[in-house]
């Protein structure tokens, strides 16, 4: 599936992803390939992608995590996620 992190001031990953973990405002929760199309608030968390590979261009904005090797996270305030279609766009700040 696809995913796209966006900021105001520049993107900060947008490729492929096994899964991705959210903090949602009742809670994490993770989706997968074919999950059900879902918008949904974002709220002060960690947004954590699962990938093999990500792009040198987003190496700076990522943080690798030690839990597994191919885990990398982002440090939100806020956003909002829309997933459809295997396609997911996250805007936050």
């Amino acid at each position: 599936m696809n995913i796209k992190i966006l900021t105001p001031e520049y993107v900060v990953f947008e490729g492929e992803v096994d899964s991705i973990l959210l903090p949602g405002k009742s809670g994490q929760f993770q989706i997968f390939k074919n999950h059900a199309a879902i918008v949904s608030a974002l709220v002060n968390g960690k947004v954590k992608i699962y990938t093999d590979k990500v792009g040198a261009a987003y190496e700076k904005y990522l943080t690798k995590e030690t839990e597994a090797k191919s885990a990398f996270s982002y440090e939100i305030k806020s956003g909002v996620l829309e997933f459809n279609n295997d396609k997911g766009i996250i805007l936050c700040e």
